[in-house]
C-alpha cells in the first residue's frame, strides 16, 4: 500500500517520469507501522529441533534449527522497507529516512520532509506513511492492548470520535503520500500547489511522572497545537475562528477522544474553531492515518466544503470543542495526531490561492 500510494502521488504529481526530475536532489521521507515477524519464516527451523519425543531441543537451534531459516527474513518486515522499495524504484539518490511512531509518523515524517527542503538538501521530497492492523497476529495484539469499538448490526457505525456513545476504535489499513516541493521547484514546472506546509511539531510526553499518573494525551495535543498557532502567529497569519479547522486524531476511544479534546481546549480557550476527524470514516489506519487525513484536508480546502465526523450525533459533555457540520474548512488546516504511547504531532497547512 506504501508503494501504491507513492507511485500514485508522483503519477498525480506529473513527476513519476524520471526525466521530470533530478533524482540527486528528490528524496523520500516515509513512516509506516511496526512489522510483526510471521511465525512461518521460522517454522521449519522449529521443527528441525525437535528430538524423537516431539519436545524442542534449544540446544539444536544453533546447528540444525538456524540453517532452515531464510537468511534475508528481516528484510521484509523493516519498517524502512517502503521508503527503500520507493526509493530504488523510482531513483531517488537524495535523502531517505523513515519514521516508526505509530500514528504520529506521517505528520513527523512531512515535516522532517519539509526541514529537508527548507535547508537546501533537497527540491522534492516524498512523505507519508503506509500502517496496517488487520494482520492477524497484531489485531489480536490490539485486541487486548486498546480498547475496541463493539459490533454493531451496521458496521459503518462502529467509528464514532467525539460521541457519547462511542465504545472504541476501529481497526484498519491505509496509506497515503505526499510530493513536497519547494516553491520555486513547483511553480517553475507549472505544478498545480495544493497547499504551504507552513509548519510541523513533534511532542513526547509520558503517562507518568515522577510516579503520578497524567493525561498525557492532553498535554502532547496541547503541545503540538499550541506550538503550531505560535508558528503561525510567527509568521502573520490570523487564524480566526472562520479562517482554518482542524483535524483530529479522533480515534473513538472513550478516554482518549475526551482527552484529545481538552488538549484542543487548552490550546485555543473558548474560540470555537470546526473539528473533523476522518476516522469515522474509515477507522485507525496507524501509520497511514494522518497521511489519508491530510489529504482529505487538502481536497476540503480546494472544493471549500468541509466533511462531517461521521456518527458523531451527540457530543460527548467532556468534550470542549465544536465538531463541524456544515462548516466551511476556511484556507488553512492544523492536522493532529498521537500514539498510545504519547508520541504526537501535527503539521499546519494552508491554502495557496495564487503563486
Amino acid at each position: 500500500m506504501g508503494v501504491a500510494a507513492c507511485q500514485m502521488a508522483l503519477a498525480h504529481s506529473g513527476l513519476s517520469d524520471p526525466a521530470s526530475r533530478n533524482p540527486e536532489r528528490s528524496g523520500i521521507v516515509y513512516g509506516s507501522d511496526y512489522i510483526l515477524t510471521r511465525p512461518e519464516e521460522f517454522a521449519d527451523g522449529v521443527a528441525a529441533c525437535f528430538d524423537s519425543h516431539k519436545v524442542f531441543d534449544i540446544k539444536r537451534w544453533p546447528t540444525e534449527g538456524r540453517i532452515k531459516v531464510n537468511p534475508l527474513w528481516l528484510l521484509k518486515y523493516l519498517p524502512n522497507m517502503p521508503a527503500s522499495h520507493v526509493a530504488i524504484y523510482n531513483d531517488l539518490r537524495g535523502p531517505s529516512n523513515s519514521v516508526t511512531i505509530r500514528e504520529a509518523s506521517s505528520s513527523s515524517s512531512i515535516a522532517e520532509a519539509v526541514a529537508t527542503i527548507r535547508r537546501g538538501a533537497s527540491d522534492v521530497m516524498l512523505a507519508g506513511a503506509t500502517g496496517s492492523r488487520l494482520e492477524p497476529l497484531r489485531a489480536l495484539h490490539f485486541s487486548v492492548s486498546e480498547t475496541l469499538a463493539r459490533d454493531r448490526s451496521d458496521p459503518s457505525e462502529m467509528s464514532r470520535p467525539f460521541d457519547a456513545d462511542r465504545d472504541g476504535s476501529v481497526l484498519g489499513e491505509g496509506a497515503g503520500a505526499l510530493v513536497l516541493e519547494s516553491l520555486e521547484h513547483a511553480v517553475a514546472r507549472g505544478a498545480k500547489i495544493w497547499g504551504e506546509v507552513v509548519a510541523g511539531v513533534g511532542s513526547a510526553v509520558g503517562h507518568r511522572f515522577d510516579g503520578k499518573d497524567r493525561d498525557f494525551i492532553r498535554l502532547a495535543t496541547h503541545n503540538v497545537l499550541s506550538g503550531l498557532i505560535a508558528k503561525a502567529t510567527s509568521l502573520g497569519m490570523d487564524l480566526t475562528a472562520d479562517d482554518w479547522h482542524i483535524h483530529a486524531c479522533g480515534k473513538g476511544e472513550v478516554d482518549s477522544d475526551r482527552s484529545e479534546a481538552m488538549g484542543i481546549h487548552d490550546s485555543l480557550g473558548d474560540e470555537r474553531i470546526p473539528v473533523t476527524a476522518a476516522k469515522s470514516y474509515f477507522g485507525n489506519l496507524g501509520a497511514g492515518s494522518a497521511a489519508v487525513e491530510i489529504v482529505a484536508s487538502c481536497l476540503a480546502l480546494e472544493h471549500q466544503k468541509l466533511f462531517p465526523i461521521l456518527n458523531c450525533n451527540r457530543l460527548d459533555a467532556g468534550c470542549s470543542i465544536r465538531v463541524t457540520d456544515s462548516d466551511r474548512p476556511g484556507n488553512a488546516f492544523a492536522s493532529l495526531s498521537y500514539s498510545s504511547q504519547g508520541q504526537a504531532s501535527g503539521v499546519l497547512v494552508r491554502r495557496v490561492l495564487s503563486a
